[in-house]
Order: C-alpha cells, then sequence, then structure tokens
C-alpha cells in the first residue's frame, strides 16, 4: 500500500531560508523524494542545492533530464528549465513560461499530481504573487495532499495566501509543523477510499495510457479542447506579454488564468505584474525616442549655426528643448511608480521580518 511519499514544494521570495528551515527537520532516512522548484532569473545561476547540502540531512542537487527518482533525495529545479516528473523519472522542460516564470510551481504541481496521483503532496512557502495555487488545485483534485504556510509565518505572505483563498488546502501550518506532517505523511499508508470509478482516479489512469506526461502535451490537449468549445474558455481582450499572442481566458470556479496558444500561462496577479513590466519597458524606449529627438534637433541647431541660419538653430534649439522637457517628465514617472513598487515590496518585508521578531 502507498504512502504520501512525493513531496512537491514551490516558493519564491523569502524560499531559500524558508526550504533550509524545512530541510533543517527532516530526518537523513526520508523514505521519499523532495521536489523544490525557487523562482530564479533565467540567466543566473542556482546555489540552493549547496546551502540546502551544508545543513547535512537530505542531499541536494539539480537534476539530469531522465534522471531516475530515489528516495531521500532533494530535487532542485535548475535555472530556466521547469522541472516535472512522470512514473519514476525526471524530465526537464525549456516549455512555455508560466506566471512569467521557467522553473514555475504550477508545473511541477500538475505533473506530480499527474504522475502520482493521491501519493502527491504539494507545499505553498513563502513567495510573491500567485504561483502554485493553480496547481495545488490539480494536486487536490486528483486526490493528493495540499499544505500552505501559516500566512503570519511566511516572510512573504502572498503565494500561500492565495491559495489558501482561491482552492482545498488540506493543512495551514507554520514550516516547523509542516516538516513534522511530511515525515507522518511518508510513513502512513494511503487508505483504500477511492476505486477506479472516481473521476480524478480514471482521468489519471487515461492520461497515463494516453502517454500524457509532458507538458507540450498538457498545452496541446488543452488547446485543442478548447478550439473545439469542450472547455470553458473565452478568447479574451488581452494579449500574451511573452509572444503576443491571444490570451485564452481558463476560469474554474474562483480561480481565472490565462493561456496563449503557445502555453504561456497566467494568473490574474502574475498577468498585471508583467503588464506593469511592459508599460515601465515601453516608457523607457518613449524616453529613450524623445531623449534621442533632443539630442538629433541640438546636432541641426549646431548645423544650423555653423551656416549663420539663425532663425533654423532657434527652431532646432526649441524642439531640443521641448523633447528633452518630455523626456523627463516620463523619466520622473517610471522612476516614481518604480519607488512605489519597491515601497510595497519592502512593506512586506518589513513586516515579515517585525512578525518573526514577534
Amino acid at each position: 500500500m502507498p504512502n504520501h511519499d512525493i513531496i512537491a514544494i514551490g516558493a519564491s521570495a523569502g524560499g531559500v531560508e524558508t526550504v533550509a528551515k524545512l530541510i533543517q527537520r527532516l530526518p537523513p532516512d526520508l523514505p521519499a523524494p523532495l521536489f523544490v522548484v525557487l523562482h530564479f532569473p533565467s540567466n543566473s545561476s542556482s546555489v540552493l542545492p549547496q546551502i540546502l547540502n551544508r545543513i547535512k540531512t537530505l542531499p541536494a542537487a539539480h537534476p539530469r533530464n531522465g534522471e531516475p527518482i530515489q528516495p531521500g533525495q532533494i530535487y532542485v529545479a535548475p535555472p530556466n528549465h521547469h522541472l516535472l516528473v512522470q512514473s519514476g523519472q525526471i524530465l526537464l522542460s525549456r516549455g512555455p513560461r508560466e506566471n512569467g516564470h521557467r522553473p514555475a510551481i504550477d508545473t511541477l504541481f500538475r505533473s506530480v499530481a499527474r504522475a502520482y496521483g493521491r501519493r502527491a503532496v504539494g507545499i505553498i512557502l513563502s513567495g510573491m504573487l500567485d504561483d502554485g495555487t493553480a496547481g495545488l488545485k490539480f494536486i487536490h483534485a486528483r486526490g493528493g495532499v495540499t499544505i500552505a504556510q501559516d500566512p503570519e509565518e511566511a516572510l512573504f505572505e502572498s503565494m500561500p495566501r492565495s491559495a489558501i483563498e482561491h482552492t482545498h488546502v488540506d493543512y495551514v501550518l507554520k514550516v516547523a509543523d509542516v516538516a513534522a506532517l511530511i515525515i507522518q505523511l511518508a510513513h502512513t499508508p494511503i487508505p483504500e477510499e477511492k476505486s477506479m470509478s472516481d473521476p480524478a482516479e480514471h482521468d489519471m489512469a487515461k492520461d497515463r495510457n494516453n502517454g500524457i506526461e509532458r507538458e507540450g502535451e498538457i498545452v496541446a490537449l488543452d488547446k485543442a479542447k478548447l478550439e473545439q468549445g469542450e472547455k470553458s474558455g473565452t478568447a479574451s481582450t488581452w494579449t500574451c506579454p511573452d509572444c503576443g499572442g491571444v490570451l485564452w481566458e481558463l476560469q474554474d470556479e474562483s480561480l481565472i488564468r490565462f493561456r496563449c496558444h503557445t502555453g504561456h500561462t497566467y494568473s490574474l496577479e502574475s498577468l498585471v505584474a508583467e503588464q506593469e513590466n511592459d508599460l515601465e519597458r515601453a516608457l523607457w524606449s518613449a524616453t529613450r525616442a524623445l531623449e534621442e529627438k533632443a539630442a538629433l534637433a541640438r546636432r541641426m541647431a549646431a548645423q544650423a549655426k555653423q551656416q549663420n541660419r539663425r532663425i533654423s538653430e532657434t527652431q532646432f534649439l526649441e524642439r531640443a528643448q521641448e523633447a528633452q522637457h518630455q523626456a523627463e517628465m516620463l523619466r520622473q514617472m517610471i522612476l516614481q511608480q518604480t519607488e512605489i513598487r519597491r515601497g510595497n515590496g519592502k512593506h512586506q518585508a518589513r513586516e515579515a521580518i517585525d512578525r518573526t521578531d514577534l
């Protein structure tokens, strides 16, 4: 009889400290593998395995594509790769970003739910926005166990709070209690409560038989269902921040997501965040264009002066001054918005520190 012995962990801001705190409380003989996704910039290097190996409980590493899954190992998603699992082995994918991230937490959670069903345990820890909420919902639908860190303890509460508010979470716990529950679940057989007549179990078996394990195939299946009108998705008025394609709106009760034809997927919060980034990039491009216009006008004024064309020189200098003034206004607007966003982040961090001090 199997146990809940496939542990998937997702975290973002504040995640390094929180994951390390969790691993410290696990025994070296834990009979379960741990799969960890933290958000890293695509061009960065990850030293998380080295950090976790210093704790000297469970060995941690970035896995290789196709590597067999072993109990008592920590598999950390490498930067710019989704971490996926299928029965018995690990897959690394350069598939479409989800919620602006690769690796993404939702991607890992969906794969463990499809491959292991009721054996899967999904855990959301500290982080910004809401990556992992949709994936946790998928784990619950397949009969797995869902856990969220207590938002009052989390360094950044957005991710665990989103999971609690938008999907069923079996346990809301502090990190020390999460570790104790992992140990308990890994040693406790799953009771025989469901049969193959259960829709979730039937769908999972059908997916395995059809070979629907790779992320690209999941995206293709969803796309085909949308095009045939078999899913409750409608074309939205927004475009994908990654590729510019139409975003389809996918609504599951209170959880709204968007997916384009190539597979880029966003929650409402992550879409807003990406649009803010796009707006900032557009404003910087406009600032650059205005500053180039001012520089060109000054160059033309200098040429007019050399040719003793005083009226033209005055006109070009006026154009340069106007363009430079507009550029400065845009620059101030961008900096003000940036400070507001930084201030919100610092405020959340300050609140987290205050809670920890308590």
